[in-house]
């Protein structure tokens, strides 16, 4: 498991509107039994919401998506299967929208 790595969301009730969720742990805390996520959101669903640096929007898989940063949670490490890619190439977006939740800068 990598920081930034994409999952299916594992839940069916919620994956049509929150297809992926994104893990944003670090490597360095690995000896534990969950993983912090994120979801992303279809951004058709949350248009009118969109929330300058909180919920940058991310194209993945040619699909316009928002990430929730407001819905970080954990997940246990189990119910990640296989990543199906990275959004390591959004790193700054996704540091600087988890910055601006936790200090507000």
């Amino acid at each position: 498991m990598s920081q930034f790595d994409v999952y299916n969301n594992p839940s069916k009730a919620t994956r049509s509107t929150y297809p992926y969720i994104i893990d944003v742990q670090s490597h360095l805390i690995s000896g534990i039994a969950t993983r912090i996520v994120i979801p992303l959101v279809r951004l058709r669903y949350f248009e009118n919401e969109k929330m300058q640096g909180l919920t940058p929007e991310i194209e993945y898989k040619g699909e316009s998506l928002l990430l929730l940063t407001p819905q970080i949670s954990s997940i246990p490490t189990t119910a990640l299967k296989t990543p199906i890619g990275s959004l390591e190439h959004y790193r700054r977006e996704i540091i600087s929208a988890l910055d601006f939740a936790i200090t507000g800068i």
